[in-house]
């Protein structure tokens, strides 16, 4: 199962202090707006997002149609079709993307311990 590009999104309290605090671990801004309290941020392939007042806690993601650089990939599978094969094995989803369109959707699974999985495709 090809999930796409990874990141781990990251409920924070000061998006300010959070972009100081990963800017000195080698993180550069990549992405976003932080006037609207998001930024996206990379490692080399490594990618994190930092939310401030959008959810409750991390988020691990998944984006299916997406590179590391957020690029488009020519060939992916879809997340409504990631959802079937989930469903089809017996996982329960928190919430579910319209299966009756097509682009852009998302939606979110949690792991036996609860942390929060979300696919979400943007092409």
């Amino acid at each position: 199962m090809e999930l796409g590009n990874f990141s781990v999104s990251l409920a924070v309290k000061d998006i300010e202090a959070s972009k100081l605090f990963y800017q000195k671990l080698g993180f550069a801004v990549f992405m976003g707006d932080q006037s609207r309290n998001w930024l996206i941020m990379k490692n080399g392939r490594h990618v994190i997002g930092l939310f401030q007042g959008m959810f409750d806690k991390n988020i691990m993601t998944f984006n299916p149609g997406w590179d590391s650089d957020g690029q488009p990939l020519r060939e992916f599978t879809d997340v409504r079709e990631l959802q079937r094969q989930l469903k089809a094995l017996g996982v329960a989803l928190l919430s579910e993307a319209d299966e009756s369109t097509s682009g852009p959707a998302s939606f979110m699974v949690a792991d036996p311990d609860g942390n929060t999985i979300l696919l979400d495709q943007h092409v």
